[in-house]
């Protein structure tokens, strides 16, 4: 039986167009954070040749401050003391990579030295193995994979607003500094808050502040989470700006 030339042609767009929406709707829900009205053609073209899990573990690179480290795309130059990523994919096992994430490294008794945090009880498993995905990957671009960026000229308050959610205090300290990550082995179970009187009470000096910033808070081995060391990762007009975003907390 032979059909309109005109019926096949709508056949195929129907086709077509319901093939597109399917894809469309699956990259919604796979990046339902990163939707963007402006680029939509750029960013799909982008991120089409990466693989969802590595495009995901660079999302989890940016999100929990390993950029700011190793820098971004894990390419080094933030500090003598932290490597570069780039190589380490090919060098280290996937379980070599997930055990380092989990459980920290670095010289943890020297608070001038940069140590690699105790991850394993604020990041998933998933988000772990996406991490992994992504550097065994070669850390390659993806698009809106990028850090906070840092208002200028708007006050330190503002700034440090920023700093705290680029530099992943966020991740531990919560929104606003509330709190309420778990950290089972620690005394009160949780990481503790930024706001609230207790802080204040504790932390009631601007030396106070900076001196626990640059020095971590390493008091334990996994999985109890420690703090690691800012001091010469930070400098000190992001520690100002940190701060004073961190006295608006009431």
């Amino acid at each position: 039986m032979k059909r309109d030339p005109l019926v096949l042609v709508a056949i195929a767009v129907a086709v077509l167009l319901a093939v597109g929406a399917g894809v469309v709707g699956w990259g919604a829900g796979h990046y339902t954070n990163r939707v963007k009205t402006v680029g939509t053609a750029t960013t799909t073209r982008a991120s089409a040749s990466v693989d969802p899990k590595v495009a995901a573990g660079a999302h989890a690179f940016v999100q929990f401050a390993c950029a700011q480290c190793h820098g971004l795309g894990g390419k080094g130059g933030v500090s003598p003391d932290v490597p570069a990523l780039t190589q380490v994919g090919q060098a280290l096992t996937v379980s070599q990579l997930t055990n380092i994430i989990d459980h920290g490294l670095g010289e943890s008794a020297n608070p001038t030295k940069p140590y690699m945090p105790v991850w394993g009880a604020v990041i998933s498993k998933r988000q772990v193995s996406e991490l992994v995905a992504y550097i065994r990957a070669g850390l390659p671009s993806v698009a809106d994979a990028t850090p906070v960026a840092v208002p200028q000229n708007q006050g330190e308050a503002v700034a440090g607003a920023a700093l705290y959610v680029r530099d992943g205090c966020i991740n531990c300290h919560g929104p606003n500094g509330l709190g309420g990550v778990p950290n089972p082995l620690s005394p009160d179970k949780t990481i503790p808050s930024l706001s609230g009187v207790d802080f204040r009470k504790e932390f009631n000096t601007y030396k106070k502040i900076t001196d626990v910033i640059r020095s971590g808070s390493v008091i334990g081995r996994a999985p109890i989470v420690s703090m690691p060391h800012w001091g010469g990762i930070l400098s000190d007009a992001d520690l100002k700006a940190l701060v004073a975003y961190l006295k608006t907390l009431k």
